[in-house]
């Protein structure tokens, strides 16, 4: 079966037109981190080393471009870039996206707490009344994108929402537990932060491709690619250069009502 998975990815790629195979792609995403980031000159991050390996695999060159998400989203809708890295598969998308079948990763939104303001919070009711810091942009479920009774404060950037939380700007924040937890060890709170069992959503997290000719058959490659990836070491070792095995600190009260 593997074999004639590797076969099919072969078949596909022949199937791509030359100017497909030929064109380097323009793929943007913003500051993500641990899954995309830039540091200093250089882009880094696990989905951005993944999907370089895929390509690279697949004979195809990549152009890569770091900005603010809501700009990302802009630039891929009107066809100023080829792909967005890390963009989840929602309806109103398929219009001008095409996803592989495999996803590059999946997110986890949890919420953050100031340590020195702590709140009891085991379902999405017990945030009624709170403000909660959110990113531009970002989808977070309609579970809490939708339900009513507490305050959604969008901030420029995760670091900047972290500051917000310290400083008692926001009751809570919201992101993924390991772009949060990455940002805890690069701003040095872990001390002044803590992180809720609570989780919000999963949502998993994609290439989406442009609509272009010859578009289709090269999300299909990829998927194939990706999938055959993930069960490489070298896959897991990429893992293991962006996470640590930290024990990050919780609410005591939060920790007892999650085992409910």
């Amino acid at each position: 079966m593997p074999d004639l998975r590797h076969l099919f990815c072969i078949l596909l790629l022949a199937c791509l037109s030359p100017m497909a195979l030929g064109e380097r792609l323009r793929l943007v995403s913003d500051d993500w981190a641990p899954y995309v980031y830039q540091d200093g000159d250089q882009t880094r991050g696990i989905d951005y080393e993944v999907s370089n390996e895929v390509f690279r695999r697949l004979g195809i060159e990549v152009q890569w471009q770091i900005l603010p998400w809501k700009r990302c989203l802009l630039m891929v809708e009107q066809g100023l870039a080829d792909g967005v890295l890390d963009i989840f598969e929602l309806e109103p998308r398929k219009s001008y996206l095409v996803y592989p079948q495999e996803p590059m990763s999946q997110a986890e939104f949890v919420l953050y707490q100031a340590s020195a303001r702590r709140h009891v919070v085991g379902q999405l009711a017990d945030l009624a009344g709170l403000t909660v810091g959110t990113s531009p942009g970002y989808n977070y479920g309609p579970a809490f994108n939708e339900a009513p009774g507490w305050y959604r404060e969008p901030g420029p950037s995760h670091e900047a929402n972290f500051g917000k939380l310290v400083r008692g700007r926001i009751d809570l924040l919201i992101t993924d537990r390991l772009a949060g937890r990455h940002l805890l060890r690069q701003l040095d709170l872990s001390q002044q932060v803590e992180e809720l069992p609570l989780v919000i959503s999963r949502q998993a997290q994609y290439l989406g491709l442009a609509r272009k000719p010859g578009r289709e058959q090269l999300a299909r490659a990829f998927g194939e690619a990706l999938q055959r990836f993930k069960q490489e070491p070298a896959y897991a070792a990429i893992h293991a250069r962006y996470t640590v095995s930290d024990n990050f600190p919780f609410a005591v009260e939060q920790q007892e009502r999650s085992t409910r």
